[in-house]
């Protein structure tokens, strides 16, 4: 018998698909929901935010593969097809997986702030495909340069510039991207307690956050969240969820002993 295709069948609701959700491997899971975000009844962006804006080269390139054998399609050509404009443009650079790694070049970090400061400012298409470039191609240690540099030219915090020059799931794909390069476990923070406080519990966010991130940075998410919002992520989720449902989310969220 297969576990999985058993779970499906005996359980239900959102329980079923922590139990379900736990099954996969990170890749495949990625994959998962990249392909219910992109083919469902609507198009769920902020799906496609979370997963394609906070993974790595490696990452990538193992969910795309994943993809490619679980629904015997290319990701990239899904994404093209399902999204539109420069969310899509940066979408499809983000799933190429070609962030550069480990590389930093002090002598270009003010140029590249000078091109996110014009392209803040001026908002053509041309200005726009610049912007996504830098944020999905430059590496990490580079974006850190560059974002220190943009402030000491703009007197503004990246950030508030993008919100305050764009809109749309352009704008938060642009955000994610930022706040995922300063601090993964900080968005990551930010997103759930979003998705538990402004949307009455949004279940799919929660669910999907837990479980990827589970065997990598949760425990660092539950930290910047109690830091940040005072009251643990063990505590908001004893509050908003029950029963067996409830009790699968604190068994991953698996929170210390004072959160009890």
């Amino acid at each position: 018998k297969d576990l999985t295709t058993d779970l499906k069948e005996n359980l239900s609701h959102h329980f079923k698909e922590v139990m379900v959700g736990l099954m996969y491997p990170p890749a495949s899971y990625d994959a998962h929901e990249l392909w219910h975000a992109l083919k469902g009844i609507d198009t769920e962006e902020k799906c496609l935010i979370d997963i394609l804006a906070s993974r790595s080269n490696m990452e990538i390139f193992q969910m795309k593969e994943a993809y490619l054998m679980q629904y015997n399609t290319d990701l990239q050509q899904d994404i093209d097809s399902e999204t539109s404009g420069h969310f899509r443009d940066t979408l499809m650079n983000l799933a190429q997986g070609t962030r550069m790694e480990g590389y930093a070049d002090p002598s270009t970090a003010a140029q590249d702030a000078m091109i996110l400061w014009e392209a803040c400012q001026q908002k053509t298409g041309e200005h726009k495909n610049m912007l996504q470039m830098i944020l999905c191609n430059r590496s990490h240690q580079q974006l850190w340069m560059v974002f220190q540099e943009f402030q000491n030219i703009s007197g503004q915090d990246i950030v508030d510039a993008i919100n305050e020059c764009y809109d749309g799931y352009f704008q938060e794909l642009l955000v994610a991207i930022v706040l995922c390069i300063r601090d993964k476990p900080s968005y990551f923070a930010y997103r759930l307690y979003n998705a538990i406080h402004d949307f009455g519990f949004h279940n799919k966010t929660v669910i999907r956050i837990l479980i990827a991130r589970s065997e990598i940075d949760l425990m660092n998410i539950r930290q910047r969240y109690k830091e940040r919002y005072g009251k643990s992520l063990f505590h908001d989720i004893k509050h908003f969820a029950s029963g067996h449902y409830e009790s699968a989310l604190l068994a991953i969220c698996a929170g210390d002993t004072e959160d009890y």
